[in-house]
């Protein structure tokens, strides 16, 4: 049975580019591939595009690019959506330049934002290899993707998303997290992994006062320095911090969340699990930080 091998690329509609080309590799350390007149494409590691930057005064998340290893997985799950009766379209020639990639299908989540199944990555060539002006290190990012996503379900459809998410994309539940973060505020989370282990791809909650869909990216990195280099150069820019570092009893990353120019948060975080399938155990938290996080009053 044909299934999702990583997060492969994310897809957002920003309304500044100049700002977010800054931000991109100022801050998140982040290198800019190329702009034009629709858009910015950034890279992480040998993929030519990581993340695609689109002109949109959405400010919010666009797309979710899954990446399968063979044309003939990605085949295969496409033919299963559809006997599931998933409308999935074709994604054009013209779409595929600028997702940077050879063959990609697409379907739209309960949510609002787009799903894109997708092989055969267009990668950088050897004389231009995947350079930051500002990390130590670089970006756990390959085999596992680029991270995960964190995207809210809209009001009433919280039990609808869960399902499409684990029944219809057939991603794998990591762990849930239920926990009060103020009075009369539940937060109840629910964490899916792809066929890479990466412990969360993505994740979501239902929140009906929220304003974006997208809650937050994570990009992960190879150096533990490089959160707290991070997190310096974050407060210098006086970019508000919405949750200052601590650490996560699920995933066990040591991270810090802040404001991006478009309004939705970033995490950098560092020491992430991989799960094994062998031997891992779904648990339910009663906490998101074991300890750290301490929540700004922004988000």
């Amino acid at each position: 049975m044909a299934e999702i091998n990583s997060l492969g690329y994310v897809g957002l509609g920003v309304s500044d580019l100049d700002q977010w080309q800054w931000f991109a590799s100022e801050i998140l350390g982040l290198q800019v591939g190329q702009r034009d007149a629709q858009g910015l494409s950034l890279r992480m590691d040998e993929h030519q595009q990581r993340i695609f930057l689109e002109e949109n005064s959405i400010d919010d998340l666009l797309v979710a690019g899954w990446q399968f290893k063979t044309e003939r997985a990605l085949e295969e799950y496409v033919a299963e959506l559809r006997d599931k009766g998933v409308e999935v379209s074709v994604v054009p020639a013209e779409l595929l330049q600028r997702r940077k990639v050879e063959k990609a299908y697409a379907c739209q989540d309960p949510n609002g934002f787009s799903h894109e199944f997708f092989f055969g990555p267009h990668v950088a060539e050897l004389r231009n290899p995947f350079r930051s002006k500002v990390l130590k290190g670089g970006f756990v990012c390959g085999e596992l993707g680029i991270g995960h996503i964190l995207p809210f379900a809209k009001a009433g459809k919280g039990e609808q998303t869960l399902s499409f998410y684990r029944d219809v994309l057939k991603l794998r539940v990591s762990d849930y997290i239920r926990e009060e973060i103020m009075p009369g505020m539940l937060v109840d989370a629910t964490f899916f992994h792809t066929a890479s282990g990466r412990h969360h791809s993505i994740a979501t909650a239902e929140n009906p006062m929220a304003t974006k869909t997208l809650n937050h990216f994570m990009l992960q990195v190879e150096d533990l320095d490089d959160v707290g280099l991070a997190y310096d150069r974050t407060v210098k820019a006086g970019i508000p911090v919405a949750l200052e570092l601590g650490h996560h009893p699920n995933d066990r990353m040591f991270s810090f969340y802040a404001r991006t120019p478009s309004g939705f948060n970033f995490e950098i975080g560092w020491g992430g699990v991989v799960i094994d399938e062998n031997d891992w155990e779904v648990r339910s938290y009663s906490q998101m930080s074991d300890w750290g996080h301490k929540r700004n009053q922004i988000v």
